[in-house]
């Protein structure tokens, strides 16, 4: 399909280029994460036209910032159709990560929508890298600055993946869809997702699977510890008309596959794949009757399970990388003192925290809500603090009954 200047000039003139929203998903949950923003041209004759087929014109026109711009807008705008914890990726060109102006129309077109770019994610594909990485270094920096994550796509399908993951600040890391297709097939394929995984787990970074097409695809991912994928199995890039029906579905869930799996022919043993071997802890961790989390040095979360993310009200995938402060600012103010005090070593227990009528990060009132805290210093091999464990109970109910006991014990006692 080939299309000149004049065409592409006509495209935007009758305003035919749409965002398209692909869900991205928490593969333990089946929770609708966020959305990647993909172009698409509603071309008046012949439909829906892919970006492959028209980026590179548009690209060849000097219009692909404009096209940007306007994408964003749209994107932006349709925002309001999404919760607060719901996030948005957008993928730039080569050719953009080499301009200084990119991240400007970026923060320009965020301002004027009221869209905060703490939800937005910046990828870029590993070819943006191959021909002044100083240059992009540079914009990228600035796209940071704005509080922007950063995602490196098609993971695996370039020569220098591990020097690109050492140069930038990577917050996600994006398998390539060849070797999710292949995987279920071929033995190889498998290893390499699963050395992926692990790689990203090493690292600190979400891991997310593109071109899931099916059921089997998506366990084998969820045993090997993957966090999060998007692809048909989940849903094709909609407009923004049918945000709303997505995001109200019911999630689709899935369980890992089974322990017998681990030595068929597109497996290995748990003695051999730390990512297994993390995905059969992590199912354990979910089922803890009691919040659990991870918090690094500088209190962001670095993982926590499905009972603490009930507890806070807010999706697993949206604590990642935050801190306590952003999730929790009600009660932050309130536990800093003990984060800050387990950070230097000393275990702190028993600790119990009555919300008040202050609103917290799901914006529901939480008065007289109990939760009970204990936070532990967790020191790596040399013996340094390297984070913190904490265990969250919701003891609300039992509360309420203690003081019921309490008050019937206060009451005199009927005479006989």
């Amino acid at each position: 399909m080939f299309f000149n200047e004049i065409d592409i000039r006509h495209g935007f003139e009758a305003d035919e280029f749409l965002p398209f929203f692909q869900p991205l998903v928490e593969l333990r949950t089946g929770q609708i994460a966020g959305f990647e923003v993909l172009a698409r041209w509603q071309h008046g004759k012949l439909g829906s036209i892919a970006p492959d087929n028209f980026i590179p014109m548009v690209e060849k026109c000097g219009l692909i910032n404009q096209l940007t711009r306007k994408i964003l807008e749209k994107a932006f705008a349709a925002a309001p159709l999404l919760a607060d914890s719901l996030t948005l990726a957008v993928n730039f060109s080569p050719m953009q990560l080499l301009d200084f102006r990119v991240p400007g129309i970026v923060e320009d077109t965020a301002k004027t929508a009221g869209f905060s770019l703490r939800r937005l994610t910046v990828e870029i594909t590993e070819s943006a890298l191959l021909d002044d990485l100083p240059r992009v270094k540079s914009v990228v920096r600035e796209f940071k600055e704005m509080h922007c994550r950063l995602s490196l796509d098609d993971f695996g399908t370039g020569y220098s993946s591990l020097n690109h993951l050492q140069a930038l600040p990577f917050d996600k890391l994006k398998i390539d869809r060849q070797f999710v297709a292949a995987m279920t097939q071929n033995r190889e394929s498998g290893r390499i997702v699963a050395a992926m995984v692990g790689m990203g787990q090493s690292l600190g970074l979400t891991t997310v699977a593109e071109g899931v097409e099916n059921e089997e695809q998506a366990r084998m991912l969820i045993w090997h510890g993957c966090d999060m994928a998007q692809g048909w199995l989940y849903g094709r890039p909609v407009p923004a008309a049918e945000i709303q029906r997505m995001v109200s579905a019911a999630p689709r869930t899935l369980a890992a596959l089974p322990l017998e799996t681990s030595e068929s022919d597109f497996t290995l043993g748990l003695d051999k794949l730390p990512a297994q071997r993390l995905a059969r802890l992590q199912a354990i961790y979910d089922g803890v009757p009691a919040g659990l989390c991870f918090l690094d040095s500088s209190l962001r979360y670095a993982s926590l399970n499905l009972q603490l993310a009930q507890i806070n009200g807010l999706p697993i995938a949206a604590h990642m990388g935050k801190t306590v402060a952003e999730i929790l600012p009600a009660v932050y103010p309130r536990i800093e003192p003990l984060l800050r005090r387990a950070l230097q070593g000393e275990t702190v227990t028993g600790i119990e925290v009555r919300m008040s009528g202050d609103t917290a990060a799901t914006g529901q009132n939480e008065a007289g809500r109990l939760l009970l805290y204990a936070i532990h210093p967790a020191r790596d091999p040399g013996g340094r603090v390297a984070g913190i464990s904490c265990v969250v109970m919701d003891v609300t109910g039992q509360d309420a009954m203690a003081k019921d006991l309490l008050d019937k014990s206060k009451r005199p006692a009927k005479k006989p």
